[in-house]
């Protein structure tokens, strides 16, 4: 019976759209409605949708499922929405627009990676960083230094733990590296000789015409240099918890729903657990997460820091991909929220009061 009366929604639902499709003609609604179902969207999401893509005067309202600048049309409506009428706290209405999220970061990451990826090591842009596997030896670090003609130039692999007089002439190695908004990738190669490339002691490999391309990136990441601050995550307490004391000062550098990278003086450690604190939107917002990588610069004593984040709270979410996808206004730095913190950090930890910046 409950099967039955479900069927009978859907289809007085379908003739609902249907009619007024062909009443107002205003868009082939039953074409956006079928679109919306096979992106997953319940009933309920396909009306709410509907309502907003009316309102945007959007002609074709089935193009918001593969465009996206017309879908960035609607969702900017709804944050615009939101933020004037003061719904934002409404859980149900953050769920839905999570879901716009979701669905807006899918095709754009999804048209990024079509420009984006690559096929064979010729590809590959001076500067990036690899990671060498010796079988039975262990991982390296190491770089592009030079991609030109039969081969690839990288510097020398470095493991600290290992000897540095290690011979790698004629060696049988795999090269892992990740692209930046792309993905991971893997080749296996050969080192041909070692050599000096400009200045430094370098190899020199051969090209591989076939990568193989690993885990894709999960989320976007955008470029975001604003002064944070960091404090130990106590596992007995609520992680989200908003400190209202001034932590450890830090820049961050970039960030997405799935956590972030920030700059700090000193030599940091992978596995801890940390929260990071900043303001989006004149908002305080709390990112609990773990250290997962560690680049430090001996030289300047700086350590570049990835965090990845626990599971966030929908609204907490939600702002931050507003964000990542340039929805917010540009704030007024006088109005911030932790500028008090900010304060208290100068005057409470002078040693690490200057910002690390790039």
């Amino acid at each position: 019976m409950i099967q039955f009366l479900l069927v009978a929604a859907i289809i007085l639902v379908l003739v609902f759209l249907f009619t007024r499709a062909k009443r107002t003609g205003s868009g082939n609604w039953l074409s956006f409605f079928a679109k919306g179902k096979e992106a997953g969207f319940s009933i309920k999401d396909m009306e709410q949708l509907r309502r907003l893509v009316s309102n945007c005067g959007i002609s074709d309202p089935g193009s918001i499922f593969k465009s996206q600048k017309q879908l960035e049309i609607v969702v900017r409506s709804m944050v615009n929405t939101l933020r004037l009428s003061g719904e934002g706290s409404d859980p149900s209405v953050q769920v839905f627009l999570s879901k716009l999220f979701d669905y807006y970061k899918k095709i754009e990451m999804e048209a990024s990676e079509n420009k984006v990826r690559i096929s064979n090591s010729h590809q590959i842009s001076e500067g990036q960083t690899l990671r060498i596997l010796v079988p039975g030896t262990g991982v390296f670090k190491s770089e592009v230094i030079k991609n030109a003609g039969g081969y690839l130039t990288i510097s020398r692999p470095i493991n600290n733990k290992l000897s540095a007089s290690m011979q790698w002439y004629s060696l049988k190695i795999s090269v892992y590296f990740w692209r930046e908004d792309d993905a991971g990738y893997v080749f296996d190669t050969e080192v041909t000789d070692e050599v000096f490339s400009k200045g430094l002691s370098a190899l020199k490999v051969e090209h591989n015409d076939s990568l193989f391309r690993t885990q894709k990136r999960k989320s976007m990441r955008i470029k975001f240099q604003r002064v944070a601050f960091l404090y130990l995550v106590d596992d007995t307490d609520n992680p989200h918890r908003l400190e209202t004391s001034a932590g450890l000062r830090c820049m961050l550098d970039d960030i997405s729903d799935a956590g972030c990278a920030f700059k700090i003086n000193g030599q940091a450690t992978a596995g801890l657990r940390l929260k990071v604190q900043f303001s989006l939107d004149r908002i305080p917002i709390c990112m609990p997460a773990t250290v997962r990588s560690v680049d430090y610069n001996q030289d300047t004593n700086i350590s570049l820091v990835r965090m990845e984040a626990d599971p966030l709270p929908v609204i907490t979410r939600n702002r931050i991909l507003c964000e990542v996808f340039n929805l917010l206004p540009e704030e007024d730095d006088e109005e911030l929220p932790f500028r008090v913190l900010e304060e208290e950090a100068d005057n409470e930890a002078p040693g690490n009061k200057e910002a690390v910046s790039e």
